[in-house]
């Protein structure tokens, strides 16, 4: 969610602001109504929503401050590169410029914590069976915190297809999300391919145990250039349990247009230029439309948010 706004809100919660996704005051419009479910406000009855906003909105030009050069080169070496094509999109339209397989957690290129906030001490990640593995876990204050895996100042990408196999966590207050990012001056450019708010009306449904198991995520495109301007949201009902199994979860960004996928099927198309560089998110946080984590929300890595790779191509 925009940039600046959750700046406030995490400032209101012992600092802990967050960047890009989160609570808005909202007028009592059908747009507002799928602001609102993605930012905090309750997922409500608007599954299947898809609030978009003609190509009409401001072209932004890409900053200067951004370096792209990693683009150029796969910053993982890839045991068969030519078999890493884009799930259900044809190979011949791409190139592979990143793959990231976690066989290790590679420092040089990702970093533990977003820009503006210092690394928690409490380890609630690791890199094992050659995935990125984020969970649930109360600090030493004996709150749950927030985990950001991202690519800030690392590696940037201008248009292509981007794609992530994962495996959701489950609980009450659980916040998953893997999106595309930028902060330029005072912008905050971005698009979210995925998040899940388990604990959420609408978001998913509690099991025998009472537990918050999700089988809904969403797709929301941020344009940046002032706080709340939202393209497109896309609430995506996937009728499945989203901690039981891998799924795909993929944007195609092309200039003027982005469209998103889950499994390879198309769920979103959003008509805006997003003409800035950005980098990798990974994360897990806490809140939002999810609700605050408590004693039912499972703690430890077999409650993982698991990553089994993330890739980038870019168009031939």
């Amino acid at each position: 969610m925009p940039a600046l706004l959750k700046d406030q809100m995490r400032k209101l919660v012992l600092v802990k602001f967050s960047l890009s996704r989160f609570s808005l005051s909202l007028s009592a419009c059908a747009c507002a109504a799928a602001l609102l479910t993605a930012c905090g406000g309750g997922g409500g009855d608007l599954a299947g929503a898809d609030v978009s906003q003609a190509a009409g909105s401001p072209n932004i030009a890409a900053a200067s401050e951004v370096n792209a050069s990693s683009s150029g080169a796969i910053p993982q070496t890839a045991a068969s590169g030519a078999a890493m094509t884009p799930f259900g999109q044809n190979a011949s339209d791409y190139t592979l410029t990143f793959t990231e397989e976690f066989d290790s957690y590679n420092s040089s290129l990702w970093n533990d914590h977003i820009w503006y906030a210092g690394s928690n001490a409490t380890k609630n990640f690791a890199v094992e069976d050659g995935k990125l593995k984020i969970w649930p876990q109360r600090d030493a204050s004996g709150k749950f915190f927030d985990r950001t895996i991202d690519t800030d100042g690392k590696y940037y990408q201008q248009y292509g297809y981007f794609e992530m196999e994962a495996k959701l966590p489950k609980g009450k207050g659980t916040w998953p999300a893997f999106w595309l990012f930028n902060h330029i001056d005072e912008r905050r450019p971005e698009m979210d391919v995925m998040e899940a708010y388990a604990g959420g009306d609408g978001w998913g449904y509690k099991d025998a145990s009472g537990v918050a198991i999700p089988n809904t995520y969403s797709a929301t495109v941020w344009v940046g250039d002032y706080e709340g301007h939202q393209a497109g949201f896309k609430m995506h009902k996937a009728d499945v349990d989203l901690s039981a199994d891998f799924h795909k979860y993929a944007v195609k960004w092309e200039p003027g247009k982005q469209t998103y996928y889950f499994d390879g099927k198309e769920v979103s198309t959003v008509n805006v230029s997003m003409t800035d560089p950005m980098y990798l998110m990974l994360d897990l946080w806490f809140g939002s439309a999810s609700g605050t984590p408590d004693d039912s929300t499972p703690q430890g890595k077999g409650n993982s948010y698991e990553v089994n790779y993330v890739r980038a191509w870019q168009f031939k």
